[in-house]
């Protein structure tokens, strides 16, 4: 047997933070060494904080972090274990994001991330430059490039998370160089369904290489990105440990290297492919490491063999199969994924003192204070009130019932609640409005809408402003899409929370929270039709469609990339009891409004990220504020065509146009 302890730590650190970003890695550090862990994983970019966008094109921003990391290496000399860390370094007028391996107080080895991404929120090749196979530099006296490190126990290797993301990645080349155990850094941002990816991954790489494989992910939330920690182990294919995510610390696990070895001999097919492989390539150097530097014999004999927790290696282990259910996992990490955003943007800015939330007494704005209010029962349990604080500002639109709804979870919660109406400003701006049009103008509906909408954002900018609190903006991410809603209104605030999470998931984590809490405030908001209360008898899903509807046009068309005409026969495989006309005149509508509320998008605030897509234009879908909708509609019949055609594609334009001539207008 050749035992060896793995620690999976996840950090929540801060862009730009070096000091307490190293002092918290020292502190898990001191803890990992005192329960025997051999190797110490951490996450990429660990010293300057991830994501450090365009602040890596200040040198200072990237050479400041070698201090830290040299300090990190004095901090750890005492103990007999190997720690790898994420740093950036500026070498030959380059940045490089790189894994540091650093054992006996020294900093072995620096091996640069070679697979850069740049989609979604990822922005990697934008100013980093890219390892390569084979590349053999030093920085500062450190072996640079591309190695692997002999320890005492075993032949390393170590990434940085995207190189783990491609088939062609440097694993194959490096297990097929004699690395044994490999060591990934991530900072994987978080999106629905991603775990189960990371996974599939982790395994199908363990497997296809023969591998050991670990892993360790960022934790915490830089600007809207959000990082839900965790990590994993697999070796050769098969799971050894899972770390818990959505918390700072770590998580150790055993393994016999012995075994990876045993399993190679055994796989012909993996012993051929490394033979041919290596007939036609160079090896990987091995950066060897003495006893003199690191003696790791003493700590790993105390190590015990990895047997199951219930004594069985053929049957399940009966706590892996208490997973909960698949709606309770997604709404959990939902939650969990908005309340870190809320509450590191909260703490890690430094310039808020309190949270507050605008209540209409609708969906969004209740789902909104209840992320708050996770998030503040963490920080303060026995007084979450005393960091949030709720507000409702009803006009004669406003219901008895969204405001008993208001007032009735804002109880249950413990959550001030504060009732400013807005009907004497509301008849102001509307008096200012007319002196400012022709005589015998009138404000359009539209305008006394806007005028609500824009007076309670400027009362939550005049409380901002006074007491440091943090504005939350409440709308979701189904009616930005279609602009239903409002410039220098609900569409304002500092953070966006629900800004990325469609109205059908809104709707979904509400039943989620009310079968979870019985809390009477939720069933009151439920029991209405979902609507904006800025007109008499509004209804949202009457002035745009079905939210179902909706949110399946946004996805197929801004995630799929579907034309119109494609998106509208998906829909009548999803929708079959609603007429084809009707959803022709969606699809149209959709189109438009989705095309026309660019610019709204523009001026929204930062939002929080928890898919891959969202309206966030620097994230993950860009585009132009200036564009034609031309693209999008049925080309006509060239002039030759039979008759029958240009007349159908003439009845087809019709159709559009009277769509879109009664289409509801966006409110601005």
């Amino acid at each position: 047997m050749r035992l060896i302890s793995i620690g999976l730590a996840s950090v929540n650190t801060t862009v730009g933070s070096f000091g307490p970003n190293v002092d918290r890695a020292l502190r898990l550090v001191g803890e990992m060494a005192g329960v025997g862990v051999t190797v110490a994983l951490f996450q990429e970019q660990l010293v300057g904080g991830y994501p450090p966008e365009d602040l890596v094109q200040w040198r200072g921003f990237v050479d400041h972090q070698w201090h830290e990391l040299e300090r990190f290496a004095a901090g750890t000399a005492a103990f007999p274990m190997v720690s790898v860390l994420g740093v950036a370094i500026d070498h030959r007028g380059r940045r490089y994001n790189c894994a540091a391996v650093v054992a006996g107080g020294r900093v072995l080895g620096l091996v640069p991330k070679e697979k850069l991404p740049t989609y979604n929120v990822y922005y990697d090749l934008r100013t980093m430059a890219a390892g390569y196979p084979g590349m053999a530099e030093t920085h500062r006296g450190v072996p640079f490039g591309d190695t692997l490190f002999g320890f005492d126990f075993g032949t390393v290797a170590v990434e940085v998370c995207e190189d783990l993301w491609s088939p062609d990645g440097p694993v194959r080349r490096r297990a097929y160089g004699g690395a044994e155990l490999v060591l990934n850094l991530s900072a994987s941002v978080y999106r629905v369904g991603i775990v189960q990816t990371r996974r599939e991954l982790i395994a199908t790489r363990a497997a296809d290489h023969q591998v050991t494989y670990a892993y360790a992910n960022a934790i915490g939330a830089n600007d809207g990105l959000i990082f839900d920690g965790g990590g994993f182990v697999n070796q050769n294919g098969k799971w050894v440990a899972e770390a818990p995510r959505w918390r700072e610390g770590f998580a150790t696990a055993t393994v016999d290297l012995d075994r990876t070895l045993r399993l190679r001999a055994e796989a012909t097919t993996w012993r051929m492919d490394q033979a041919a492989f290596a007939a036609a390539h160079p090896a990987v150097p091995v950066t060897k490491v003495g006893a003199d530097t690191l003696d790791t014999r003493h700590t790993r004999a105390a190590l015990r063999y990895p047997v199951p927790a219930h004594a069985s290696f053929f049957l399940p282990d009966p706590a892996a199969a208490a997973r909960p259910d698949a709606r309770t996992e997604l709404c959990e990490d939902i939650l969990d994924a908005l309340a870190q955003g809320v509450g590191d943007y909260f703490e890690k800015t430094g310039a808020f003192r309190q949270i507050g939330v605008s209540l209409s007494g609708g969906r969004d704005s209740l789902l909104t204070l209840l992320v708050a209010h996770r998030y503040a029962a963490r920080r303060a349990p026995g007084d979450p009130g005393s960091i949030l604080r709720a507000f409702t500002m009803p006009s004669r639109f406003s219901s008895d019932q969204t405001r008993g709804a208001a007032a009735t979870i804002c109880r249950e919660l413990g959550v001030p609640l504060e009732t400013i109406p807005i009907e004497e400003a509301f008849e102001r701006e509307l008096a200012a409005v007319r002196t400012m049009l022709d005589d015998g103008q009138e404000p359009t509906d539209l305008t006394v809408q806007n005028i609500q909408a824009r007076i309670r954002a400027q009362r939550m900018w005049n409380w901002s402003n006074s007491s440091g609190g943090l504005f939350l903006q409440t709308g979701n991410m189904s009616e930005k899409a279609v602009g239903y809603t409002t410039v220098g209104g609900d569409l304002m605030g500092a953070l966006g929370v629900l800004a990325n999470v469609p109205k059908t998931v809104v709707i979904y984590l509400l039943d989620y929270l009310l079968e979870q809490t019985g809390f009477d405030g939720i069933r009151q908001v439920l029991g209405r039709p979902a609507g904006p209360e800025l007109a008499a008898d509004q209804v949202g899903e009457e002035e745009l469609m079905p939210f179902p509807v909706l949110d399946a046009c946004f996805y197929l068309f801004a995630a799929e990339k579907l034309t119109p005409e494609e998106v509208e026969l998906a829909l009548r495989e999803m929708f079959p009891a609603i007429a084809a006309e009707v959803l022709t005149g969606h699809v149209a509508k959709f189109t438009r409004l989705f095309l026309q509320s660019i610019y709204k998008w523009v001026q929204s605030p930062i939002s929080l990220h928890i898919g891959n897509l969202d309206l966030d234009r620097e994230r993950a879908l860009q585009l132009p504020v200036v564009t034609d909708p031309g693209w999008t509609r049925r080309p006509g019949p060239h002039p030759d065509a039979p008759a029958e055609a240009r007349a159908e594609a003439s009845a087809d334009r019709l159709v559009e146009e009277r769509v879109r001539g009664n289409g509801a207008v966006p409110p601005t």
